[in-house]
């Protein structure tokens, strides 16, 4: 009996010079147009980050006022999610384990705590970030991100 495999030829043709050039040419297009839309845009990033952020502490928020019939104030502030307020109003029902899912706050995207007011002028509270400075006011990306401004 015969062990031998059959033995398969490979095509061993590679590319060509002008190939490759044309593969470098175009790639070198796309990163020339593509790089400098993604570089001009981390300030774009870190406010939709803050508006995603503000988002999902309302969220929080409305869970707490589901369970406690009241959002906290601004003295016991955000921090009433993650720990129960020991200075009144009392919450009802506070939740065990608290209303964040990792139990801590989160910071803006520019480390800085958000700002959290309760009752607020525009509503029940008003979350706020401001922005790269980290002070009230400012444009382009020390722009302040507001609660009541999101859609």
């Amino acid at each position: 009996m015969n062990n031998i495999i059959p033995f398969k030829r490979i095509d061993c043709r590679g590319f060509t010079l002008i190939e490759l050039m044309v593969v470098i040419v175009i790639l070198g297009i796309l990163a020339g147009l593509l790089v400098p839309r993604i570089m001009g845009r981390p300030e774009e990033a870190k406010q939709l980050k803050a508006k995603i952020q503000i988002e999902g502490l309302e969220t929080a928020l409305k869970l707490y006022k589901l369970d406690n019939g009241m959002y906290p104030d601004t003295g016991q502030g955000l921090q009433a999610l993650i720990e129960r307020p020991e200075t009144e109003p009392f919450p009802k029902k506070w939740r065990k384990g608290g209303y964040l899912e990792k139990g801590r706050l989160p910071k803006d995207p520019w480390e800085n705590d958000f700002v959290y007011l309760s009752p607020g002028i525009h509503g029940d509270y008003e979350i706020i970030s401001y922005g790269a400075d980290g002070v009230p006011g400012g444009e382009d990306k020390n722009r302040d991100i507001n609660s009541w401004e999101i859609e």
